[in-house]
């Protein structure tokens, strides 16, 4: 059972302690940074900055350390790199597999096709679970060291609630791996998906398009109302999860259809 699960997720185990300990590097930085922006008028700097700017990447509160955490490293490393690095990853699984031929000695193994995928997708929750559950202890330890420390209640449902997001910008190169078969393809097309739907997410904010950003996996992960207003999303969590179990299983019925070539 999960033989395959297994395999693939111990291949990533080096990968996920890698992000890990660059994602708690970076967020150590802006720990230790944080006591100097209390001195920013933050008010003067933004008053000339666009509406959709501000609120969307959660500007107002960067002067304390939940914001700046929030802004910094969660909307820039979660909500923006990771997510991407993660569908570009994901994008390269199966076409890449079939690129070189690797697919051919994956499927003369005792394993259904429908069930290779979704294993295949699960080993990335190796990377995902890492980074978000080695990063928060980085980041409350730090917070303690200088004084100020975190609500621990934000700060493990923000990286509760980052899984789901996580898997959804995951499933979203996985099912471009799958649907278009050539992993440079399959590679573009989900780093494009997930930057229009950020630009989408947050130019739209506060205009009468606003309601487009509900295409827009951000729209449901905000880093900023989990770690400094304390408002966790838990039905935008799910919708996540729903969304990334669709794209999986489509992608589950396509390959069970493909010809591998």
């Amino acid at each position: 059972m999960f033989e395959v699960a297994r395999y693939e997720g111990e291949r990533r185990l080096v990968l996920g302690a890698t992000i890990a300990v660059a994602a708690s590097f970076y967020g150590a930085m802006f720990v230790a940074l944080s006591p100097s922006f209390t001195d920013f008028d933050l008010e003067a700097i933004f008053s000339n900055l666009p509406q959709q700017f501000t609120e969307g990447l959660g500007l107002a509160a960067i002067d304390t350390l939940p914001g700046l955490l929030a802004v910094e490293l969660f909307q820039v490393g979660w909500v923006l790199v990771l997510g991407l690095y993660l569908a570009y990853s994901a994008a390269s699984m199966v076409a890449g597999d079939i690129e070189t031929g690797r697919m051919d000695t994956l499927l003369s193994a005792p394993v259904s096709r429908s069930k290779l995928v979704v294993e295949e997708f699960s080993s990335l929750l190796v990377p995902i679970l890492a980074v978000n559950v080695i990063t928060p202890i980085v980041l409350y330890a730090g917070s303690v060291i200088i004084d100020t420390p975190l609500d621990v209640a934000n700060l493990l449902a923000l990286h509760a609630l980052a899984v789901p997001y996580l898997l959804c910008c995951s499933a979203v190169g996985f099912a471009a791996s799958v649907f278009l078969s050539d992993q440079g393809r399959a590679q573009i097309t989900s780093i494009g998906v997930l930057v229009v739907a950020f630009l989408v997410e947050t130019l739209l904010i506060g205009t009468d398009y606003e309601v487009l950003g509900v295409i827009a996996p951000m729209n449901y992960f905000d880093p900023t109302e989990i770690l400094v207003n304390g408002n966790y999303d838990l039905a935008g969590g799910a919708i996540l999860l729903a969304a990334a179990a669709v794209l999986v299983f489509a992608s589950q019925w396509r390959f069970t259809r493909m010809d591998i070539q």
